[in-house]
């Protein structure tokens, strides 16, 4: 895990953080932990997989083409020559 020292925060600022911990039954360091990953994962961002999945279907691709991607070659690798 990483640590992230804040230096000169205002001393009001650091008041109403830890009120506003005390609020919701945390510590003023798990407070400010919930307030920047709120800050930066907002629930509305779009996530990867389901930005890939709206354009697969977007494009047509039917479950069947995928299962299709998905199955792998089985054939056994070939040992690399150096001669």
């Amino acid at each position: 895990m990483s640590s992230v020292v804040i230096r000169n925060l205002p001393e009001e600022t650091h008041r109403a953080l830890k009120a506003q911990a005390m609020l919701h039954g945390r510590s003023t360091e798990a407070e400010i932990r919930t307030i920047l990953e709120a800050a930066v994962r907002p629930p509305q961002r779009v996530r990867l997989g389901s930005l890939l999945a709206s354009i697969g279907r977007e494009a047509g691709v039917c479950d069947q083409d995928i299962a299709a991607l998905q199955t792998s070659d089985q054939t056994p690798a070939e040992p690399m020559s150096f001669e």
